[in-house]
């Protein structure tokens, strides 16, 4: 038994039956928790600030394409 990160629900884990990495979800919040250690089991929340800083590391390296920076290019030709 292991309680959620963020609300403090007990969650039902049995040991033998889970593997490190594995990925929960709390009952109550549907806050999803990796297992980080078995025998005793704890688990970490997975916060979703980080699939936030991956999609802005996205565009932060260009792979999104800003129309502005076109057009700006194109004014310079033109003159």
């Amino acid at each position: 038994m292991v309680r959620c990160p963020k609300c403090a629900t007990e969650v039902d884990v049995d040991e033998d039956e889970v593997e490190e990495g594995e990925i929960l979800a709390c009952p109550e919040c549907e806050t999803e928790m990796e297992v980080v250690q078995i025998h005793p089991v704890k688990v970490n929340a997975i916060s979703d600030d980080e699939d936030e800083d991956e999609e802005d590391e996205e565009s932060e390296d260009g792979d999104e394409f800003d129309e502005d920076d076109d057009d700006e290019e194109e004014d310079k030709e033109d003159t």
